[in-house]
């Protein structure tokens, strides 16, 4: 397969993988902020009522995130389009890519976890913070942080994912000197 096949692919599969991780990400922030869904997302994503919460949770969570792969992705997947010379090594280092974006963006949702357990436990934030009608102010705290934070994980899941691809570049081309000699004999 050639590198613009590829390309399309790793999006396709950014693309997956953002919406898996967003429908088992909301599972985890249902059981910790369930009025946060119940009285908030399942409104502004028009979950339809009768649908089971979890069932809910997962498709917010899919509806949420599934775009977001791609947009982290297209940067660093672009990136090595150009600059990985094989078309194997750019796949291998564009599912590093993904794999390192969703391991950054499960720690940063379980840091806004942390925080948001923090923040519930000490009220530190609250003359700061606005609460929304609806959902109660431990749900709003807890689901909510999670949230946020894995919208900051993938930020810098966008910055890490060229690493992989930068390896990749260099794998190539230092087996693409060290073949060289040997085809000149």
């Amino acid at each position: 397969m050639g590198k613009f096949p590829i390309f399309f692919l790793l999006l396709a599969l950014a693309a997956l993988a953002a919406a898996l991780f967003g429908a088992a990400h909301n599972q985890l922030s249902y059981s910790v902020g369930p009025t946060y869904f119940t009285e908030f997302k399942f409104d502004q994503f028009q979950i339809t009522e009768g649908t089971p919460n979890r069932l809910g949770a997962s498709i917010v969570g899919v509806q949420a995130s599934w775009w977001m792969g791609p947009i982290i992705g297209l940067p660093a997947f672009l990136y090595g389009l150009f600059a990985v010379p094989k078309a194997r090594t750019y796949l291998a280092a564009g599912l590093g890519a993904i794999f390192l974006v969703v391991l950054l963006t499960t720690f940063g949702a379980l840091t806004g976890l942390v925080g948001g357990l923090v923040a519930d436990n000490t009220g530190l934030l609250d003359p700061y913070l606005t609460f929304r009608d609806g959902p109660t102010r431990s749900d709003f705290l807890r689901a909510g942080f999670m949230h946020d934070a894995s919208y900051l994980g993938g930020a810098l899941g966008l910055i890490a994912a060229f690493f992989p691809m930068r390896r990749a570049r260099k794998i190539d081309h230092h087996n693409a000197h060290q073949e060289a000699p040997h085809a000149a004999t």
